[in-house]
């Protein structure tokens, strides 16, 4: 009788004990995210506050007025309807670019037998190790002789080349896929690039929609490539055009800061509406190796 008591309470003090723990697992995730919330909470309070009290210390969280005048006035400062359609077209076709080559690369790699294959792929991923400060004046000599500078051609072609990182993302994403399903596409007929488009693919989504949310952040977010690339007004990106906020003699930091607001969202609503895929990708990929 003193053992089973003593059994139920070990098993409640395990309980307790987990149970505990979980508790401390979610306050401590609930504190981080927290901390990587508080820049944008501090963008949105100072895109709301009037000049004066920007700069005041100590700092203050909630404005004594809303200035919400800053917005309509930072949106026709420049013009920001134009830069947001400039960075979609930019962004768009690079994700197209990326996915489709980088998916086509990733397969060869992953479910196709040829001779120097692990080699190739060993060099594929030491070429992320090369700075792109490296080679970003080659790149750009190169650009220059064909004709491609100003125009959005520097920033979509090389997308369309692939991407060594979102190559190794898919190619482990691709290896948890079992070579049976190919294998039986083989015995009904199918070519490797319809068993690639009609298999691989759809079982790929999550991985897809992690490659393409990333390739839009990263491609949203640019602003050396731009800047290097595009010199005409009316093709700057959304990152050039936050850079017009800061003048020579001072700096527009309510607009600046309505302006970058505005330019986050996108970015939060994307993930907020794709972070199951997201975390599903993420998760599923580099299972096997």
């Amino acid at each position: 009788m003193l053992a089973v008591r003593a059994e139920g309470s070990n098993r409640i003090s395990k309980r307790s004990r987990g149970a505990i723990a979980h508790l401390i697992t979610h306050i401590s995730l609930i504190v981080l995210g927290l901390s990587f919330l508080f820049p944008f909470v501090w963008m949105l309070s100072t895109a709301l506050k009037p000049e004066a009290q920007i700069f005041v210390w100590p700092p203050e969280w909630i404005p004594d007025r809303y200035l919400w005048s800053n917005f309509p006035e930072a949106l026709t400062f420049v013009p920001f309807g134009k830069y947001v359609t400039n960075t979609l077209t930019i962004c768009i076709w690079a994700m197209a670019g990326t996915c489709a080559s980088s998916a086509l690369v990733a397969y060869g790699f992953a479910r196709i037998q040829w001779p120097g294959r692990n080699a190739l792929f060993i060099v594929m991923l030491s070429t992320m190790m090369l700075p792109s400060q490296v080679t970003m004046i080659p790149i750009f000599v190169l650009f220059k002789k064909i004709g491609w500078v100003g125009t959005f051609k520097p920033l979509i072609i090389p997308a369309f080349f692939g991407g060594a990182f979102f190559i190794f993302l898919l190619r482990q994403f691709f290896l948890t896929i079992p070579h049976e399903l190919s294998e039986a596409a083989k015995i009904d007929g199918c070519s490797e690039f319809r068993t690639f488009w009609q298999i691989i693919l759809p079982l790929a989504k999550p991985a897809l929609a992690t490659v393409a949310l990333f390739t839009f952040i990263n491609n949203w977010n640019d602003f050396m490539g731009p800047l290097i690339y595009l010199s005409d007004e009316t093709k700057f990106t959304v990152s050039l055009g936050l850079q017009q906020f800061i003048g020579q003699y001072g700096t527009r930091w309510g607009m600046l800061m309505a302006a970058s607001t505005v330019a986050t969202l996108p970015i939060i609503v994307l993930f907020f509406f794709a972070q199951r895929t997201f975390i599903q990708g993420i998760s599923t990929t580099g299972i096997k190796g």
